[in-house]
C-alpha cells in the first residue's frame, strides 16, 4: 500500500482589469509583513462601468516587484490600470467606524494578487508580461534530425525565427487585451 503525501488543490481565479489604490506594507501584529494594495475592477457594460473593490495581498516576487515599481505613480495620483489574475477569494465583514455608515456593517473582498499581465500610467502601456513558453511551442523550435549539412541546418533554424516585434506602443494599439507581451518598459 502506498500513502501519497500530496494534496492537490481546486484553483478559482478571477481575471480582470482595473484600477490600482492605496499600495501599502502591512505589519501584522502576529506574522510577517506583506505588501498589500486595493483594486477597483472594473465591472459592467463599457458605457456604464460599475467597480469592485478588492483588498489584496500581493503575492510571488515578480508581482511584488511590479507593485512596487508603481507607488510612486499611485502616490503621485496617476491613473494606474492592471490587467490582473487573482486567487483564494473570501469576504470579510466589518463595522464602520467612522463617517456617515458609522457603526453599520461592510463587506470586504479579500484576495491573492497572483499575475499582473500588463500595467498602464494615465494611458499609456508601461508593462506587458513575456509570454511563457509552452510545451508545444519549445516542440515547434526543435529542428527535426536530418542528413543535411551543417549549414542547412543553420539556414531551417533562421528560416525558424520569429519575425522581429513590434515596440509596445505600436503593439499595444493593435493587440487584444489578451495577447502575448512583446517588451518590458524599465521604469515609469
Amino acid at each position: 500500500m502506498t500513502t501519497s503525501t500530496d494534496k492537490s488543490y481546486f484553483d478559482l481565479h478571477i481575471t480582470g482589469l482595473g484600477y490600482l489604490n492605496r499600495i501599502r506594507e502591512v505589519k501584522p501584529k502576529k506574522g510577517d509583513a506583506f505588501l498589500a494594495c486595493d483594486i477597483a475592477a472594473l465591472n459592467g457594460p463599457s458605457d456604464d462601468v460599475s467597480y469592485v473593490r478588492f483588498d489584496t495581498r500581493v503575492s510571488g516576487s515578480e508581482a511584488q516587484h511590479l507593485v512596487r515599481r508603481c507607488i510612486d505613480a499611485v502616490d503621485a495620483e496617476k491613473k494606474v490600470m492592471i490587467g490582473f489574475r487573482l486567487g483564494d477569494l473570501w469576504a470579510d465583514t466589518f463595522t464602520y467606524s467612522k463617517g456617515k455608515r458609522a457603526g453599520e456593517q461592510g463587506v470586504s473582498f479579500k484576495a491573492r494578487l497572483l499575475f499582473i499581465s500588463w500595467i498602464k500610467v494615465d494611458g499609456k502601456l508601461v508593462y506587458k508580461a513575456e509570454p511563457k513558453p509552452t510545451d508545444a511551442d519549445e516542440r515547434d523550435q526543435e529542428v527535426p534530425p536530418t542528413s543535411a549539412t551543417p549549414a542547412d541546418a543553420s539556414a531551417a533554424q533562421k528560416a525558424q525565427a520569429p519575425a522581429p516585434s513590434k515596440p509596445v506602443a505600436e503593439a499595444a494599439d493593435e493587440a487584444p487585451a489578451d495577447a502575448p507581451a512583446l517588451a518590458v518598459a524599465e521604469s515609469f
